[in-house]
Parts: C-alpha cells; structure tokens; sequence
C-alpha cells in the first residue's frame, strides 16, 4: 500500500509539473505582446474604435468555437486541443506581424484575430479539465483550489517576465514581441508533444461523419450540467457580465496609463502590467488564507462576492481619475495606477477560488464542456463590450468607458449571491440524506 501511495504521489507532482510549465510556456508566450498590441494595432494604423474591433473578432471566434473546440477536448483528448491551440496562435500572430509590415489594413488583422480566437478556444477548458481528470486519477487528497492558486503564481510570474521583456522589445521595434511570441509558442508545442499524457479520461475517435452528433451531445451535456444547475447557471452570467468590461479594460490601459503620464514610453505600458502580474501572484498566495476561516473552509461564494464589489469600486475608481483630472502628469498617472495594481491583487484572489468551486460542481466526463460553456459566455460578453466601450472611448474618452464598463462588473455580485444560495440548499440537501 505504501509503494501505491509513494507511486500515486509521484504520479501527482509529475501532472502538476507538466500543468505549470505548460501553463508557464503558454502564458509567457502570449504575454509577450499584451502590453503592446493596442500600442502595435494603432501603430499600424488602426483607432482605438477599430482597435477593440479586432478584439472583439478574437473574441467572436472564441465565442463561435467554444462548443466545437469542446468537442475535440472531449473525443480526441485534452492534449490534442492544446497543441492545437499553441499551433493556430503561432500561425496567427505571424499574421500579425506581416499585417503590420505591409499596412494590410483592419480586416487582415479581424480575419488573424478570428484565428486566434480559435486557437484560445481550444486551449480554454482543456488545460484545467486535464488537470482534474489527471489528479484524480492519481488519487490527489489536497483541494484543487491549492494547485488552481499555484497556477495563478505560475500565470503571474510568467506574465511579469514576458510583459516587461515586451515592453523594452516594443520600445526597440513594436514588431519584435509578435516575433519572440512565434518562438516561443513553438517551444510550447514540442513540450506539450512530449510531455502531457491524458490520464483519467478516455480518448475515442472523432470523424466527420459524427462531428455533428458529437457537437449536438456536448451541447446537450453542456445545457444539462451548466444552464440547468442552479449552481453553475448563475456563474455563467457572471462571466457574461465581467466578459463586457474585462478585455477593454485590460486592452484599454495601455493607451490610457500613457495618457495620464503624458508621454509615450512603450516600456512603461510594459512595468505597469507587469505590476498587475505581481500583484495577481500576491492575490494567488493569499487564497489559502483567505479561504481559512478558523478550521473551516469559507464559503466560495461569498469571497467572490466580495472581492467583484471590490473590484467594481476600483475599476470606477480608475475612470474616475481620467474623467477628473484636467492634464497630464505624474499624480493622476500614479493614483490610477496604484489603483491598477489592487485590482490585480483582487483578480488574483478571485480566479483560483472560482475555478475551483466552478469544477467542484461538474462531472469529469463533461468538465471541458461546461468549462468551455462558461468561456463562451465571457466571450459573449466582451463581443458586445469590446465595440461598445471601445466607441466610447473613442467618442468620448477611454475614462468613460472605464465607468460604464465598471457597472457591468457590479452586476457579479447579486449573480454569485444567487450562486451561493443554491450551493448552500444543494449542501443541506445531501447532509439531510
């Protein structure tokens, strides 16, 4: 018994290497051209109107994917759907690139964010469902909400290197990040390639000839196990909501911040998301306290009410600043940007906590599904936002946006009061049993 366990254990810390490095390659990769590419895009000619187009054409292929891209994650495998992923991001942030060199103008780069939304589609849910799978299998005792914190650290430290190696690499040539993100979503396929194994979850052919029906099960299952649970259905809107404001506000401060400063430093969009990271890895490593009450377990619902307020208050906060201050300069630059920075910290609370309840609540056989359920719904959500917002930043101003969109962040509280209620009638429910 002792062999299985110390076996079970090695088991486990080897799913849990391959789940952070794996994360830790993709992120770094991705993150390489998140503190430039609204910088890029307006660079290449785009306003910042048609700046939040193209992104809301990620978002609409994220969107439109969603249900087929669960498909192959749950038929063909996880680790299928993330070699696709890093594979189709490879393809379209070269796109990217050679858009900008030969001034190929706003659908180019729609039609490259259409790909790239595809490529998020397939990693979205994949990841966190093999993790899962693989750690049961295993026999893992600790609660997943642990590991998801340990990712959120891995997220975070791999965002703070590749935002801040962006941010000088966009100084030099706003180009380069998009060329150092094709090399290293390559190295994130080989690895993948070599390194994850689907464990706890079967495999099983997927053909032309069924794809449809295959599409049509999925659906279904993700009807039953996400809309009509009444734990999961109220999640669901909160990502709907957060999905409006989320992308345009991420997307938006990099403009926004070098408004306030006055002066057009690339590599100062680059340390403030950055700081964002840093702060997300100090929220990861608050979880476990947070959670903590005594020698009980808190109620996840409640902390996500909590830090959303929270969290609304200070992206007004942020637009506020903008909206009041009547020029350029370092004191309205460092208050919203200290403002930024809690937000961070509150973002990095928030993930692991809902990603664990989320899966808490879904079975094995249907997790990349609903998990690509919730993501269709913030993906929803920022289609409308994105183009909405980003009118009217460009109508108005960025800090307006700001305001509205931090509205429909509010709109989480009451979704996760809800969430919580049915989670504590399910819970009294089965101790009555």
């Amino acid at each position: 018994m002792a062999k299985v366990t110390a076996e079970a254990s090695t088991e486990a810390k080897r799913v849990v290497f391959v789940y952070l490095a794996a994360n830790t390659l993709f992120t770094l990769a991705a993150s390489v051209i998140w503190c430039v590419n609204t910088l890029f895009l307006m660079g290449a000619g785009l306003t910042i109107f048609q700046v939040m187009l193209a992104n809301s054409a990620f978002t609409l292929g994220s969107l439109v994917f969603e249900v087929p891209t669960g498909v192959i994650a749950d038929t063909i495998g996880r680790k299928a759907s993330f070699l696709i992923a890093s594979g189709s991001l490879l393809v379209s942030t070269l796109l990217y690139v050679a858009g900008a060199q030969y001034s190929l103008g706003i659908w180019w780069f729609v039609g490259a964010s259409v790909l790239i939304g595809f490529g998020y589609a397939c990693q979205t849910g994949a990841v966190d469902a093999w993790l899962v799978d693989a750690l049961d299998h295993t026999g893992f005792e600790l609660p997943k909400e642990r590991v998801f914190a340990w990712g959120g650290m891995a997220f975070g430290s791999a965002m703070l290197v590749g935002t801040l190696l962006g941010g000088f690499l966009g100084q030099l040539n706003l180009s380069l990040p998009y060329v150092v993100r094709a090399g290293l979503l390559a190295v994130t396929f080989l690895f993948t390639a070599f390194m994850m194994r689907d464990l706890g979850f079967e495999p099983r052919p997927l053909k032309v000839s069924t794809f449809a029906s295959e599409t049509r099960t999925i659906f279904s299952a993700g009807v039953n196990y996400g809309w009509r649970h009444r734990v999961v259905r109220p999640l669901l809107w909160v990502s709907l909501v957060g999905g409006v404001f989320f992308l345009f506000a991420f997307y938006s401060w990099q403009r926004y911040a070098l408004n306030l400063l006055g002066r057009e430093y690339v590599w100062v969009a680059g340390m403030l998301t950055a700081a964002f990271s840093l702060a997300g890895i100090g929220g990861n490593a608050l979880v476990r306290r947070v959670m903590r009450d005594g020698d009980a377990r808190r109620d996840p619902t409640k902390v996500l009410a909590t830090c959303s307020a929270a969290m609304a208050g200070i992206a007004f906060a942020v637009g506020l600043v903008g909206l009041v201050s009547r020029q350029p300069g370092l004191v309205p630059f460092a208050v919203a940007s200290i403002l930024w920075v809690i937000w961070g910290l509150m973002f990095g609370i928030t993930g692991p906590v809902r990603q664990a309840f989320l899966n808490e609540q879904i079975p094995s056989a249907q997790r990349a599904t609903v998990l690509s359920l919730d993501s269709f719904f913030a993906d929803a959500g920022g289609v409308a936002g994105q183009p909405a917002l980003g009118w009217i930043a460009e109508r108005y101003s960025i800090p307006a946006g700001w305001v509205i969109g931090s509205v429909f962040l509010g709109l989480s509280v009451p979704f996760y009061k809800r969430a919580g209620r049915a989670y504590r009638e399910e819970r009294e429910g089965h101790e009555g049993h």
